[in-house]
C-alpha cells in the first residue's frame, strides 16, 4: 500500500453520499452531494481544482450493495484508489461495540482509512460477468418473493367466501404461473452466465463438490467474494457471513449471550446455515464429526 495523503470516507445512502476528507490541515472537510454520476464527477472535478493530489487519495466506503455501485463504477473509470469495506470491519477497527445499532458515519469511515492505511486492500470492478450474475440474482430474489406473496393470498381461499375469493382466484393463479416461468427463464440466465466464464465455471464446480453445497450456494458464494477475491481470509469472511458469534456488551453492562451482528449478511448465513445442515444428513464424516461436537457440550449452531 503506497503512502496517501488524503483519506477521503463516504457514507453511501439511496440519493446521496456524505464524505469527510482528512487531509494535512487540522481542520477535516465535510459536505454532501447526489448519489449521481453527474454529481459525483463533478465531486471529482472539484477536488482537482482545490489542489488535491488525487494520486495520494485513497477513498473508503461501506459496501452497501447497488448503491455504492455507481461510485466504485465512477472511481475505477478515473483510475482512483478506492476500497469497499464491510461496515462491520470498520465498527470493530474503531473500537465501536459490535452488536449496537450505531451507523458508521463519513468521518470515522475516514479515520478508518487513515489508521489502517496499511491493512486496507484496495477495490477493484468485478468482472463483467459478476456485474450481470449479481443483477440478475437480484431479480430471482425479487421474483421468489412475489411468488410467495402471491401463493399466501391463495391460501386464504379456505377462510374466505368462494364468491368474494373467486374474482381474484384466476387472475393469481395466471400471475404465479407466469412468475415462475420468470423463475426458471432467471435460473437458465444465472447458468449461462457462469457457464460462459471458465473461471467462475470451474470455481463453481469445486464448490459444489462440497458437500451441502448446491446452486444458489455457490452462486451467492461465487458473488460475495467476486471470485474469491474479496477477503484475504476465511476468518473475514465467517465474520462477513455472520457465523463468528461475539459477546455483546454494552458500556459497563455484564457480558449477553454471544449473538450474531446485524451488519452481518443474513443471506450467507442462512445459506451456509442450510448447507450445513444438509451436510451432517448426507456426509457420514461430517454427521460423526457433528455428533462428537454435540456430546462436547457445543451449541448447535456452533457444533
Amino acid at each position: 500500500m503506497k503512502n496517501y495523503t488524503n483519506f477521503i470516507g463516504i457514507d453511501v445512502a439511496k440519493l446521496t453520499l456524505d464524505y469527510c476528507m482528512i487531509t494535512p490541515n487540522p481542520q477535516p472537510e465535510q459536505g454532501q452531494i447526489l448519489n449521481t454520476q453527474k454529481s459525483v464527477d463533478k465531486f471529482l472535478k472539484t477536488l482537482k481544482k482545490a489542489g488535491c493530489h488525487m494520486n495520494e487519495t485513497l477513498f473508503v466506503f461501506e459496501n452497501t450493495g447497488i448503491y455504492s455501485s455507481l461510485l466504485a463504477l465512477v472511481l475505477s473509470e478515473n483510475k482512483l484508489d478506492y476500497a469497499q469495506v464491510p461496515a462491520l470491519e470498520i465498527k470493530r477497527s474503531l473500537g465501536i461495540t459490535r452488536g449496537k445499532s450505531d451507523k458508521v458515519d463519513a468521518k470515522e469511515i475516514a479515520n478508518y482509512a487513515r489508521r489502517n492505511t496499511d491493512k486496507i486492500a484496495l477495490s477493484t470492478l468485478p468482472e463483467l460477468s459478476l456485474q450481470q450474475l449479481k443483477i440478475v440474482f437480484a431479480e430471482r430474489e425479487k421474483t421468489i418473493a412475489a411468488i410467495k406473496s402471491f401463493e399466501r393470498t391463495m391460501e386464504k381461499e379456505m377462510y374466505l367466501n368462494k364468491k368474494v375469493f373467486t374474482s381474484v382466484k384466476a387472475i393469481n393463479r395466471q400471475t404465479v404461473t407466469q412468475l415462475k416461468k420468470q423463475l426458471a427463464a432467471l435460473d437458465d440466465r444465472i447458468k449461462t452466465l457462469i457457464r460462459e466464464d471458465e473461471i467462475l465455471y470451474k470455481q463453481q464446480q469445486l464448490l459444489k463438490s462440497i458437500p451441502g453445497i448446491g446452486e444458489i450456494t455457490s452462486v451467492y458464494l461465487l458473488m460475495v467474494t467476486k471470485g474469491f477475491t474479496a477477503f484475504t481470509n476465511g476468518r473475514k469472511f465467517a465474520c462477513y457471513s455472520g457465523v463468528v458469534p461475539f459477546e455483546h456488551t454494552s458500556g459497563t453492562s455484564v457480558k449477553g449471550k454471544t449473538r450474531v451482528s446485524h451488519l452481518a449478511d443474513k443471506k450467507m448465513k442462512s445459506l451456509l446455515h442450510m448447507a450445513a445442515l444438509t451436510a451432517i444428513k448426507y456426509d457420514p464424516e461430517l454427521k460423526a464429526y457433528y455428533r462428537r461436537k454435540k456430546e462436547e457440550g457445543k451449541h448447535t449452531m456452533r457444533s
